[in-house]
Order: structure tokens, then sequence, then C-alpha cells
């Protein structure tokens, strides 16, 4: 049992990692539970921290290319120009790995997932490490994820010794999981970069193939992202009738539903979906916190951000077949 603390302190980050503790760290999708990605006793916490499976596989986080490249057996020019233009960036790589990289890391795949976050607090401590970061998001595994640092207390309190606050998460989703296979580029998870940018940058086919059941990246189960409350999505007034009676709780997009209930969030007023993206798990939270029977949330605009914010919240809603 840890007395955990919230601090700004850059070198007790290093000396707690490389001590092979865990430390939440911000990144500008949300906050990652950190651990030595070389150390497998140490990432070994992470899933023992979480509760998460261990046939989950997890993020190195890096300072650059430079170390991205000595965790790897090659990088595609599809790949390298994904890099050149969206890193640091809410994007993750899946690629061939090299001997450095731990199996527990991988969940025994032979690809590994790497990003360069675009985070100046998480750059500086990745760029002070000779190791890369393990580090899914800090929260017991399959809730709402944490964009502060308040968020990760919450959940991981007395868990871990020490939460970086780099302050509130500026992009609010999980990064875009990319693979790659012949002129292929492969989304396995949405997040903060579109398929539309990916494809314009790429300059080859992109398909998505999100692999629920037997996760191949991380970020893939079924089940994720979910309130202890329920959680329902789709057309909100007919859900809202089916519920009358109970304390409901709605998440809008642009505009009010205009019908009573015991509390409304309105992620955009302007219409922005990056706007609706940044305050997605903020707003979940709220809500679960919230003395409600239920949570309806509208479907989004099925377009760029869109998808993701849509895939979070029907992963939140999933209860089991």
């Amino acid at each position: 049992m840890y007395n955990t603390t919230i601090g700004t302190d850059i070198e007790k980050a290093k000396a707690l990692l490389a001590a092979g503790e865990l430390v939440a760290i911000p990144t500008e999708t949300v906050y990652g539970l950190a651990a030595n990605g070389f150390n497998e006793a140490a990432i070994a916490k992470i899933y023992a921290a979480k509760n998460r499976p261990q046939f989950n596989p997890l993020i190195l986080h890096v300072a650059n290319v430079e170390q991205a490249e000595k965790l790897v057996t090659e990088i595609p020019d599809a790949c390298k120009r994904l890099m050149q233009s969206f890193s640091p960036g809410p994007i993750t790589y899946l690629l061939p790995k090299s001997s450095l990289v731990p199996d527990l890391v991988t969940a025994g795949s032979s690809r590994v997932a790497i990003r360069i976050p675009n985070h100046p607090m998480a750059l500086d401590l990745l760029s002070r490490l000779d190791f890369p970061l393990a580090a899914p998001s800090a929260n017991p595994s399959g809730y709402v994820s944490p964009v502060s640092a308040d968020h990760v207390m919450q959940g991981l309190h007395g868990k871990i010794p020490y939460i970086l606050d780099g302050g509130s998460c500026s992009v609010g989703l999980e990064s875009t999981i990319v693979g790659f296979e012949n002129d292929t580029v492969v989304i396995h998870r949405l997040g903060g970069i579109t398929a539309e940018q990916i494809r314009l940058v790429s300059g080859t086919e992109v398909r998505t193939a999100l692999s629920h059941a037997a996760p191949t990246a991380p970020g893939q189960l079924k089940s994720h992202y979910a309130t202890s409350k329920p959680l329902l999505i789709g057309d909100v007034e007919p859900l809202i009738n089916a519920f009358e009676g109970k304390k409901i709780g709605l998440l809008m997009f642009e505009h009010s539903a205009g019908i009573a209930v015991e509390k409304e969030i309105l992620l955009s007023p302007s219409g922005s979906l990056e706007e609706s993206a940044s305050g997605l798990f903020r707003a979940m939270r709220l809500l679960d916190q919230s003395d409600l029977d239920v949570i309806i949330a509208q479907r989004f605009p099925d377009t760029g951000i869109g998808r993701a914010i849509n895939d979070r919240l029907e992963r939140a809603a999933y209860r089991g077949d």
C-alpha cells in the first residue's frame, strides 16, 4: 500500500521508474500508468495495479523516432510518412519487435505498439530515460480513462507511489493504433488521428480491423471505458421515455435534448467534434459520480474523430452478449 502523491517533479518520477516503480504520467490523450518497458517485474506491476488481463498488450512510449528504431526490426515507408506528419501525437504504430522488447509487453505477439506522445512533460521525462515506458491508461481496467491527475488518484490511490501532474489532457481520447500489411495501413483502434488523415498522408489503402475478442493491439476489448451506472447510446427521446420515473443523465453533442432530466451535459455548443472528444471522459465520469440511475448518450456524427467517440461510447455501453 502506497501513500500516493501528486506533483510535478520529473526527477522524482525518473528515479521511481528507474527503481522499478509505477508512475502515472500525463500525455495529450489520457494519463498513462508507466513502468520501465525493459523491466518485466515492473511491467507485471501495471497488470496488478489495473487488474488488467495479461493477454491485453501494452504501448511503449518513447521520446523520438531514434528511440523507436531500437525497439523494432523495420519501419515501413508508409509508417515513416505517418511518423513525419503525426509524431509526436495521438497515433501508435504496431511494428515487428526487436529482441529488446519483453514478451510481457506484447502479450506474446511478434509486434510491438510504439508511440511518441505530444506532451511536454512526458517528452521531457522520456528524454531523460535510457528505457521506454510501457504505459496503458492510468485507471482500473475497463473503467473510464483518466484525463486529469485527480482522475488517476480516484482510481489508483494506494496502488502507486506517484502521479506526475501535467494538467488536463488536450485530446481526451486514446491514440489511433495502426499496423501495416503489404501496401495497406490497418487501423486497429480508432482515436485522435482519423482514417481520412491517415489515408491522405500514407498514400495507401486504409482499412479498419477492430479485434475485440482476441486483442492484437492495446485497447481493443469489447467492454471498455465502462461507467458503473448503465450507459445507453442511441435515439435519446425514446430512451428517456423507456426510463420514465428514473434519474437520468444525458450526454449530448451540440444541442440540448430539450427534455427535463436530472442532469444534462452538452459537450460542444459550437458543434466541434474535437472539443467533444477532449471532454468526453470527463463528462462520463461526472455523470457516473452523480445521483443517477442511468446515463443516456446521443450518437455522434460518424465522421472524423466522431467515429472514435462513438466507439468509446459503444464499448462503455456494452454489458455482454
